[in-house]
């Protein structure tokens, strides 16, 4: 069958808003490589004491920001549009690069550290979040605007694929970064300096992305709800070609014309359904994994950075697994595979743990684990969220789902140490058995939406 859409062009769009993804990743990754340090330089301060206390909310006060930009990225997405949006965030990255790579900019003496300071460095730290939530939510917005209906799943699954990119990329520059020194607070060039090259690495990849936003063009749903037909047109023929751009312009025109709809115009359970997706996307806990998987493969006696590094392999693989798929299998097919597979993993390590098995096992299962998440919620929850929603709802519908996304990621990373250290067993018990009930939901709950144009989800929660 003939391709009528242009798909180097929409490949290079696709591209340009995967940065958005990219510095997702890259943000959220490269305290740790630059923690070290960081807690190296604060330990310094002569007007109040670093505790690890301290040390933790530095590492972690990006999340306050990301559940901030989540919260507000449908007001951005629509006021300002899906692309500005994305340029706010592109600047918002710049700046705290910038900013956590020289706090003491205007206002403080060079390299001494106060407890002034530190509140600074965390301001730019949260203001670097609120970029990472704005971009999670619009990045899969955006591409699900552009795409055509049929490889829509597989453009916006490379979103995913960026955002693990992105942190095996800080991971490498953190390394390049550090050359021949240590890693360590003993280290006096990682405590002066070090950690700053780290943060300040990310705002060429944040300059990049801000230029090439100025050669994508809006999406075609927005510029209809804001009433530029002919420049929604214009952008529909460049992706679809003519004829197809006619019909998809008159379903969108059909699905648009009442831009004053509220939030649950279709009703709750829409809205209930993407909020609950992204609940059940951090509940199954799969961050717990990613932020503690060197110190869970060394407590089952395995290096933990080559533990991390097989991992890191293993997410890439399985990432273009769900790419290459979702728009074959479908979007429930691989949530309710993924959650079992998952919930095998998960069950499996804590019965080793109560076995006291250590060793290959419990690496194995915990990388199945892991290896179910990325060729399923991993990718296919952005997918859902960002197509799930009629047109007139979306970006205020996306807003809500995302920021319970960043608060129930909060909610998992900050109660897992406690609670692997209450027992292992119990823990990977708990994520078990809310694979579980993920599966049962999404079978029971979730619709299929391959295949479908974004106009069809109006029409279909209308029944």
């Amino acid at each position: 069958m003939k391709r009528e859409y242009n798909l180097a062009y929409i490949v290079s769009i696709t591209l340009v808003a995967t940065l958005g993804g990219l510095l997702f990743g890259y943000d959220t990754a490269v305290i740790s490589g630059a923690e070290k340090g960081l807690e190296g330089f604060f330990l310094q301060a002569t007007d109040f004491a670093y505790t690890k206390g301290w040390h933790g909310f530095t590492a972690a006060s990006a999340l306050i920001g990301c559940v901030l930009g989540g919260a507000i990225s449908g007001i951005f997405a629509s006021r300002f549009g899906r692309r500005n949006s994305l340029r706010i965030a592109s600047v918002l990255f710049f700046l705290s690069a910038l900013g956590s790579y020289h706090p003491e900019f205007l206002f403080f003496e060079e390299g001494a550290a106060s407890l002034n300071l530190l509140v600074a460095f965390n301001l730019y730290r949260i203001l670097g979040g609120i970029g990472v939530g704005l971009a999670s939510a619009i990045v899969p917005m955006y591409i699900a605007e552009i795409a055509p209906s049929n490889i829509r799943g597989t453009l916006v699954s490379c979103n995913q694929f960026a955002i693990i990119f992105g942190m095996l990329v800080v991971y490498f520059v953190n390394y390049l970064i550090l050359g021949n020194h240590v890693n360590d607070v003993s280290d006096p060039w990682v405590v002066s300096t070090g950690w700053r090259y780290m943060f300040g690495s990310e705002a060429y990849v944040a300059a990049v992305f801000g230029f090439l936003l100025f050669f994508v063009p809006k999406t075609p749903r927005y510029l209809v709800l804001i009433g530029q037909n002919v420049q929604a047109l214009t952008v529909l023929t460049k992706v679809n070609g003519t004829a197809k751009a006619k019909e998809i312009l008159s379903e969108i025109e059909a699905t648009a014309k009442e831009k004053t709809e509220k939030l649950l115009t279709y009703g709750a359970t829409v809205v209930g359904i993407g909020i609950l997706l992204s609940v059940f996307q951090q509940a199954i806990g799969i961050n717990a994994v990613l932020y503690f998987s060197p110190r869970i493969f060394d407590s089952v006696g395995v290096d933990g950075m080559m533990g991390t590094v097989i991992m890191g392999i293993i997410n890439i693989v399985f990432t273009v697994v769900a790419i290459l798929t979702v728009d074959k299998f479908g979007r429930k097919p691989l949530l309710i595979i993924g959650s079992i597979g998952m919930a095998v993993g998960a069950f499996a390590v804590a019965i080793f743990d109560h076995s006291h098995v250590s060793g290959l096992l419990p690496v194995i299962a915990i990388i199945v684990y892991a290896a179910f998440f990325m060729m399923s919620w991993g990718p296919v929850c952005w997918v859902l969220i960002s197509e799930i929603f009629p047109n007139t709802i979306r970006g205020q519908a996306v807003a809500i789902a995302v920021a319970f996304q960043w608060v129930f990621n909060f909610i998992v990373s900050s109660t897992f140490p406690g609670l692997y250290a209450f027992s292992p067993m119990v823990a990977y018990g708990l994520y078990g058995t809310v694979c579980v009930i993920a599966a049962l939901f999404v079978w029971k709950w979730v619709p299929e939406t391959k295949g479908k144009t974004l106009e069809d989800m109006s029409k279909l929660w209308r029944k």
